[in-house]
């Protein structure tokens, strides 16, 4: 054993190892990914640049340290060199670190300049986040809609297997084209949340009473998933990312569809057409289970102290005027938001009726998209 380690094989052994390590973690499954946009490249490339260097960092430092306990240890009747104060051992253990950071930064600030260049965008889109949905405003196109969680609550609370996209679906994608460099304008109207999608490389806090901006282009077309990255309350991890990239000529039809489909919802609105029962409470009952549920339980029990229950409540029962109020408006300083821009008046319509007549509440009453935009806050 004295031998071995007497001679450079223990050297050799380290600087190999030491080496391998860069190899290993580029093909690791658990390296950081390298995405699909230019930008996603980039940060993967600086991701290893700086592990290299620190590789590298790792090689001389244990080397040496390591040389010197088998070199100069006790045993060989080694005496310890005293250097104390020595002005050329601290400049030159000061400018070593120095120069190191520089070799870091000037890649890192020519990456972190080109992620904060939005100028030149194409297509510009608002993204505002709330508790515990997000809102999507194309601001290039007249549109604009939320994105919910679309996992089944069966699934959520275990009496369902779980699908392949487990909390990670949504009802409606965020779309865009590909080869079109994209602006996201990022705010919130609640507390702090943050945007962020893995395949792009991109990841922004979306702060009430701010806008943030960021911006990505992407060449492939596909389906591309993220979160919520900041901790924005309870139902956090209920809060995922699609984005529905198409090719251009694609998208183009999307955006026409949305016009038409956006057209009709209004022409459909000014009819005020009644609805029977039966399609009021079916419709009423896909809009609860979507929007309301995930607080008021599906039983309508809410949760004791935290979330009130909607069975046999006054609201539910009695009280119709404050029930309409309470949907459209919301109610302030609770967790109960104002759902008038979220949903159509035919859905506020039918949720309303659904909560009336269900779980036993059985109050007969039939609430029409006419009553719902008689109780509509006039426009400014």
């Amino acid at each position: 054993m004295k031998r071995y380690f007497s001679n450079r094989n223990f050297l050799v052994w380290l600087l190999l190892s030491c080496c391998s390590l860069p190899l290993l973690a580029e093909a690791s499954s658990f390296n950081m990914t390298q995405g699909v946009t230019s930008i996603s490249h980039d940060v993967y490339s600086l991701h290893m640049v700086i592990f290299y260097i620190c590789c590298a960092i790792a090689v001389v430092v244990f080397g040496l340290m390591f040389w010197a306990i088998l070199r100069h240890r006790k045993a060989r009747g080694v005496q310890p060199a005293q250097f104390h104060g020595s002005t050329k051992m601290e400049i030159l253990w000061t400018a070593i670190p120095v120069a190191i950071l520089i070799v870091m930064a000037i890649p890192a600030t020519k990456t972190l300049l080109e992620m904060e260049d939005a100028s030149k965008s194409d297509i510009s889109i608002l993204v505002t986040g709330s508790q515990w949905k997000w809102h999507y405003k194309y601001l290039d196109y007249p549109i604009e809609y939320y994105s919910l969680l679309s996992t089944p609550s069966a699934q959520i609370h275990n009496t369902a297997e779980k699908g392949e996209h487990y909390l990670r679906e949504v009802d409606r994608p965020l779309v865009l084209p590909t080869g079109k460099k994209i602006r996201f304008l990022m705010t919130s109207d609640d507390v702090i949340h943050s945007w962020w999608v893995p395949a792009f490389a991109i990841k922004k806090d979306a702060n009430p009473g701010f806008i943030n901006e960021i911006w990505t282009r992407v060449d492939q077309p596909g389906v591309y998933r993220g979160q919520c990255a900041e901790l924005c309350g309870k139902d956090h991890g209920f809060m995922p990312i699609v984005v529905e990239v198409k090719a251009p000529a694609e998208f183009d039809a999307w955006v026409k569809e949305q016009a038409e489909a956006t057209a009709k919802a209004q022409a459909d609105a000014q009819a005020l057409a009644p609805m029977t029962k039966e399609d009021l409470m079916a419709l009423g009952q896909k809009t609860y289970e979507a929007r309301c549920a995930p607080c008021h339980q599906v039983s309508g029990e809410g949760l004791p102290g935290v979330f009130p229950a909607l069975k046999g409540s006054v609201v539910a029962t009695k009280n119709l005027p404050l029930h309409l109020q309470t949907v459209i408006l919301g109610r302030a300083g609770t967790a109960m938001q104002a759902f008038g821009k979220q949903l159509s008046i035919s859905e506020i319509a039918a949720v309303i009726t659904y909560e009336r007549n269900a779980w036993g509440n059985d109050t007969g009453d039939l609430v029409q998209a006419k009553d719902v935009a008689a109780a509509m806050p006039a426009k400014e």
